[in-house]
């Protein structure tokens, strides 16, 4: 569909001028220098000759073909200019004028009138405010940057910012990498980052898409997008803005909780995009991948000639959750034939400082060999008896034709600044320090596990009832803060599956008495109010009742003394519940998410949840796999496999309940916040109970 955006027969540049100071010449030039093969034409009222070529007064005059016009002119002028377009039958265009949206009222205005006339004339539309894209491999460039462009490559690069796209162009030419696209995506008054993805991915001189991302346009279109893409090519984004100001006022703790990072970290999870924390570091990942085959497993060897550097690499390697390879008795053979009796064969290899070219050589093939490591890290300061340059000449071929990942720890400036360009000229990645190579292995595992991940469509399961919830948010009556009764939300998530206690409402004592008998002693009782949040917070909760008097008194001290220390709180009855036999309670809540959807949380239960922070988060729909994977990450799934005299739980259940909790939120969006807390979980092949539920619904 975006064929002709990225391989025009023509390109019109509108606004072009022969003014060098001018970014309208800057895209001039650069279209041309870059070897565009296409047909080329400059477009400026004024007329005159750039670059040899006529420059028409306007496109009406220019000869076919052209699929893609830059525009380069004062934004008032925008939208005549794509009208201009829309007559040419001109399919696409970059806008790199600013004055748009970013600048306010007026400019957002401007933007949309643009927007109108691009969708009048079925034009797709890069920008506004944007740098527009070049191809290294085309070639092609409609930017207006400063040259040298980069160097030709296999990483790709997609941008919400200009300026970002500037740096790493320069960045990059000086850490020795290529970029095989580079796309600034501006304003995204039309084309978005999920659009562009996809065709960015397919083309095939792109082994890594890279991401600098401020937020994306429509959430879900981006998971799937790139879910689609990541199931082929490896995908890293750096997204910034993290900061939690401007969140929604929220009620419940998950809410609480799931703010817009969380929900990013979710999403990202779900599509299989991995997560950088700098951009330093997505540029470290996406190198490994494009240049680095993936491997089979974690375990790792550390080849040095220093004991230093080898023992920072052990750590780092251990805090990116990767382990140190066992040696087999014939790779011991080889490394003892290879080196002095002073070095160390242990893992990490210690070579000593004498080794040069043949013993890194030989060391490194010995490695290679064992079938007990699945990836290598050299460590290479400048050798005192050689040159870095000399080792990387002798180990580059091992490399190259390994079918495992080695990286190098390639540690020093300029006594290691050819070995460098010898590296980067062959595709092996080196990094200053052991920590930053560490880093690179680990995303290679980390990529591994990935595919080696079967996708798994979440099921729904059978016996969901969303007739019946229909029935209940139409009868609902929504107290305080837009919460449902706690009688109503234990309900609605009992519709989905999920078991609740018995329970009922009682307004009196002898209410109370009677449902108490009812449902069997003991018991437990909680104050039903609007206006009440968290009940126990504000000693709202009577535990343990065995008697029928020990009911009452509890009764009409909660009624007499909550208003008391609550002024102006309605109470409108106590809860009746069984006191149930013991098991371990944890938390389990959705929050809509305005982007992304129902995000789905686990984690440790009662009134510490924020302070303990030991929750995870996931988007619904739920497969069971990434249900267990969220029990798997906090302390309090773990636990239920059992911790000292806490015997096994029923962890079975509460991935159950987790799946059909997000499926609850995903069928009915007007459910904003839902909550289960504690979800008591008993012991194994014994289910769960919700406890406590409070369900919040859109205004």
């Amino acid at each position: 569909m975006l064929e002709r955006l990225f391989n025009p027969r023509g390109v019109a540049v509108v606004g072009a001028s022969e003014n060098p100071t001018k970014l309208g010449y800057g895209v001039a030039r650069n279209l041309v220098v870059s070897g565009y093969r296409g047909a080329i034409h400059f477009v400026n009222p004024r007329g005159g000759r750039l670059f040899d070529q006529p420059i028409y007064p306007d496109l009406k005059s220019v000869p076919d073909p052209v699929d893609l016009a830059v525009i380069i002119i004062p934004a008032a002028a925008v939208p005549q200019a794509l009208e201009e377009c829309g007559r040419r039958s001109i399919g696409f265009a970059i806008i790199g004028s600013g004055g748009f949206r970013e600048t306010g009222a007026e400019g957002e205005a401007l933007e949309r009138q643009c927007l109108n006339v691009a969708r009048k004339h079925s034009i797709r539309v890069l920008g506004p405010n944007c740098i527009g894209f070049l191809d290294t491999h085309a070639p092609i460039d409609t930017t207006f940057l400063p040259l040298p462009g980069p160097i030709a490559g296999d990483i790709a690069f997609l941008s919400h910012s200009g300026a970002i796209c500037e740096a790493v162009i320069d960045w990059a030419r000086g850490q020795g990498f290529g970029l095989s696209r580079l796309v600034s995506l501006g304003n995204q008054m039309d084309l978005t980052e999920s659009d562009l993805l996809p065709p960015t991915a397919a083309d095939p001189n792109t082994r890594v898409v890279a991401m600098y991302l401020e937020g994306v346009g429509d959430g879900r279109a981006f998971i799937d997008q790139a879910r689609r893409v990541t199931g082929a090519k490896p995908v890293v984004a750096i997204k910034v803005g993290r900061s939690e100001r401007g969140r929604d006022a929220v009620a419940s703790h998950t809410g609480a909780l799931a703010g817009e990072e969380r929900a990013f970290e979710a999403a990202f999870r779900k599509a299989g995009v991995i997560r950088a924390e700098s951009s330093e570091e997505m540029f470290d990942w996406a190198r490994a991948l494009a240049w680095c085959p993936l491997p089979r497993g974690r375990r790792m060897a550390v080849l040095t000639n220093a004991g230093g550097p080898g023992a920072i690499a052990v750590d780092a390697l251990d805090a990116r959750g990767l382990q140190m390879a066992r040696f087999s008795e014939s790779t011991l053979a080889r490394l003892r034939k290879a080196l002095p009796p002073a070095a160390s064969l242990k893992n990490p290899v210690d070579m000593l400082a004498s080794a040069g070219p043949a013993e890194y050589a030989n060391c490194l093939r010995a490695l290679l060999r064992d079938e007990g490591v699945d990836g290598v890290m050299i460590i290479l300061p400048p050798p005192p008896m050689t040159t870095a340059a000399e080792v990387a000449g002798a180990i580059i071929p091992v490399v190259r034709t390994s079918e495992k990942p080695v990286v190098v720890a390639l540690m020093g400036e300029d006594l290691i600044a050819h070995a460098a360009q010898l590296f980067r000229q062959t595709h092996v990645p080196d990094y200053r320090f052991p920590e930053r190579a560490a880093s690179a292995l680990a995303v290679l595992a980390q990529r591994a596990e990935q595919m080696a991940a079967a996708p798994v469509k979440p099921a729904r399961p059978a016996d969901t009832k969303p007739n019946a919830v229909r029935r209940l948010l139409k009868d609902a009556s929504i107290g305080h803060g837009g919460f449902m009764s706690a009688s109503l939300s234990s309900k609605v998530v009992k519709t989905y599956g999920i078991r609740v206690p018995d329970e009922s409402v009682a307004k009196s004592e002898e209410e109370a008495s009677e449902a108490a008998e009812r449902i069997g002693l003991p018991v437990a009782l909680k104050v039903l109010s609007p206006e009440l949040t968290h009940k126990s917070d504000v000693g709202g909760v009577r535990l343990d009742l065995r008697t029928l008097k020990a009911v009452q008194e509890a009764f009409s001290d909660l009624v007499r003394t909550l208003p008391r220390s609550q002024p102006g709180i309605e109470i409108q009855g106590v809860l009746v519940q069984p006191m149930l036999k013991a098991g371990a309670d944890v938390i389990i809540g959705v929050k809509n998410d305005p982007q992304f959807g129902p995000l789905v949380m686990f984690g440790s239960g009662g009134v510490e949840v924020e302070g303990l922070g030991d929750v995870s988060f996931a988007l619904a729909p739920l497969s069971r796999a990434e249900a267990e994977q969220m029990l798997e990450s906090t302390w309090a799934g773990r636990r239920l496999r059992g911790y000292r005299s806490l015997p096994p739980m029923d962890r079975e259940a509460v991935v159950e309940a987790l799946c059909r909790l997000g499926w609850l939120a995903l069928d009915f969006p007007a459910l904003t916040e839902i909550e289960v807390n504690p979800l008591r979980v008993f012991p194994e092949g014994e289910g769960v109970s919700a406890l406590d539920v409070r369900v919040r619904v859109a205004s």
